[in-house]
């Protein structure tokens, strides 16, 4: 069998788990280190700027959208961002005006206090942009260094065992091709195989039977 529903089972929830871990690990960084763009600062503007600052709607003549745009003087002559020194930064003074009515985002509520300084730390580090993820090119990864080299059949193996390696986790063991097809039927057809089907599923010597079984299932009235 070159085919494991636990194994894809397992790479779902790893893939979960690595996902928030990533986008944790972007609110610890504004906490004290390097402020992520991506992760931390534009999901701000996102949520409280770009309603009103940004692409067609640029109220002040300021957008938000683009690094070139957001270091232009708005047409009150100030500059919300200046690079490297937030006190000079007219959107942080804006974000934090003891008047509601020129505090921004204007009809929103204020943002926290944490947003505040996410804003000010990535200022001070230079206030650089990145792309949208959406336009980075895919990079491919060097495989991670695993307990047991011999397990994995794939590179997306790798990041699995790794990840239970981290966790002082072995894989359980594969499951035998009676209980593959058993589950493949369930899960597709809500009905166990036939003896006929498992038969020519996992005789010995045969190739290619797993395959069959679930193209049968596919082609059957009662799949979806």
């Amino acid at each position: 069998m070159t085919f494991s529903w636990r194994k894809a089972a397992v790479v779902l929830g790893v893939g979960l788990v690595a996902m928030f871990a990533m986008r944790g690990r972007g609110t610890l960084d504004a906490l004290g280190g390097t402020v992520d763009f991506n992760n931390d600062v534009r999901p701000i503007l996102n949520r409280s700027c770009v309603q009103c600052h940004g692409g067609v709607r640029r109220q002040g003549e300021l957008s938000l959208l683009f690094r070139e745009d957001a270091l232009k003087p708005a047409k009150s002559g100030r500059v919300a961002i200046v690079p490297g020194n937030p006190g000079a930064s007219e959107l942080l003074k804006r974000v934090q005006h003891a008047d509601p009515h020129d505090r921004m985002p204007k009809g929103l509520p204020p943002l926290s206090s944490q947003d505040i300084g996410t804003l000010r730390r990535w200022i001070a580090q230079g206030a650089q942009w990145q792309d949208h993820w959406a336009f980075v090119r895919p990079r491919t990864d060097a495989l991670p260094v695993v307990s047991n080299p011999k397990w994995p059949r794939s590179g997306l193996d790798h990041f699995v065992l790794a990840r239970l390696d981290a966790e002082r986790l072995t894989p359980s063991p594969e499951a035998t091709c009676h209980a593959l097809a058993r589950r493949v039927s369930i899960d597709l057809i809500g009905l166990l195989p036939t003896l006929a089907q498992v038969d020519d599923a996992c005789a010995t010597g045969a190739t290619g039977g797993y395959e069959r079984l679930v193209d049968t299932l596919l082609a059957s009235p009662r799949f979806g």
